[in-house]
């Protein structure tokens, strides 16, 4: 038997029973489908994540006052000493970091004139921008405190700007932000969202005069950024043993990127477990749907199978010819499963034009080939079933 003869068989025996093929290969088509449009949702969100972390550098760490696990009777009993505007300026003299960026946020009005907004309002040192890598579009950043004391300026987010300025020159101008005066000197680039929030509509205070307008004893955070001299493990170490000393014990808690990338890589994990659940089960149907059409097919053919045993087909070209004919049910179910997800894909991003998404074509090569697993493990025992069929007793069943 030539190859081309045993593709037409192949071939011919799908079309006889259009309904029944096309059944079989919607089973295997949903499960591609669900698990390649999910594992393309779950990448998208690990790239957007990361991207959104990259855009603050990739050697960080973010310091936050009380421990993140207690145990014991003088734990919880224990007082936990803010961070302080002090914490922060000994940490900018540890050897290897960059900067050194205290953070205070909170929500309050800005007036300018008439006009009156609520908007989130960041306070920070004068280091946030080169430490963040934020970039304005005209003015400058918040100067470095003079005498222990920030002068009362304020920098604008792109949208805060255009909502109470429109197209004017906001520097100089005076603005009221939780009802004191500051006067703008610089506007940010805009920027997007970070993680859902909007930070184009944001005001940027001094730290000191945050704590001031929130009533703060201390910081909500601080985040240092470090150079390649170092590693974050030893890094982190020397802040535990200065904070230490200033406080007198660990009443703080040190996260790394690196932390938040392997938090971030166990919470995919375990979407991607779930995911693969979830298409599992719908290729165990699109499996068992293929062994139970070739079963079928096998006892309908069984006279096809006796003459073609009988003009000198080998066993193990029969058992080829089903096997093919498992195969090609499912890798065309494979192929319609991909484009049922490119259908999928392309309404997610109609409706949806802010979801991630990330289709790469490995993922695609990946998913035919597991398709094509599928049909040979489902069709390997009708398929030996046949090949062990005796000519003779075969062609009784015509």
């Amino acid at each position: 038997m030539y190859l081309h003869d045993g593709l037409r068989l192949t071939g011919s025996a799908l079309l006889s029973r259009p309904l029944r093929s096309l059944l079989t290969l919607l089973g295997v088509a949903i499960g591609i489908a669900a698990m390649a449009l999910l594992t393309a949702i779950g990448e998208g969100l690990r790239g957007y994540v990361q991207d959104n972390f990259a855009q603050f550098g990739t050697r960080n760490v973010s310091i936050r006052p009380g421990l993140n696990k207690t145990a014991g009777l003088g734990a919880l009993l224990g007082s936990v000493r803010p961070l302080s505007i002090a914490d922060a300026d000994a940490l900018r003299r540890l050897p290897h970091v960059e900067a050194v960026v205290p953070i205070i946020q909170g929500h309050g009005d800005v007036q300018y004139g008439r006009l009156d907004r609520r908007i989130g309002i960041l306070g920070s040192g004068h280091q946030m921008a080169q430490a963040w890598r934020f970039q304005l579009a005209m003015g400058e950043f918040l100067p470095e405190p003079r005498d222990g004391r920030s002068p009362p300026y304020v920098v604008l987010g792109h949208t805060l700007r255009e909502e109470l300025f429109g197209a004017a020159n906001p520097l100089g101008q005076m603005v009221r932000v939780g009802g004191m005066r500051f006067r703008v000197i610089g506007v940010m680039e805009e920027k997007g969202n970070l993680l859902g929030f909007d930070i184009d509509d944001i005001a940027y205070i001094p730290v000191d005069w945050a704590q001031y307008l929130f009533n703060r004893n201390g910081l909500a955070k601080i985040n240092l950024v470090f150079n390649g001299g170092t590693s974050s493990a030893a890094l982190s170490e020397q802040i535990r043993q200065l904070l230490r000393e200033r406080h007198g014990g660990e009443d703080f808690s040190l996260t790394t990127q690196d932390d938040m990338l392997r938090s971030l890589d166990r919470i995919l994990g375990i979407l991607s477990l779930v995911v693969g659940a979830l298409g599992s089960i719908s290729l165990l149907v699109g499996a068992v749907g293929i062994l139970t059409i070739m079963t079928t097919t096998v006892g309908e053919r069984a006279a096809e199978i006796g003459l073609l045993r009988a003009i000198g087909a080998t066993p193990q070209q029969v058992l080829g010819l089903f096997l093919g004919e498992a195969l090609l049910l499912s890798v065309l179910g494979g192929v319609l499963g991909l484009l049922l997800m490119g259908l999928l894909l392309l309404a997610l991003h109609l409706l949806l034009p802010g979801l991630p998404l990330s289709l790469q074509p490995l993922l695609l090569l990946l998913a035919l080939l597991l398709a094509a697993l599928i049909g040979v493990l489902a069709g390997i025992a009708p398929a030996r079933r046949a090949a062990r069929l005796q000519p003779v007793q075969a062609l009784h069943c015509e």
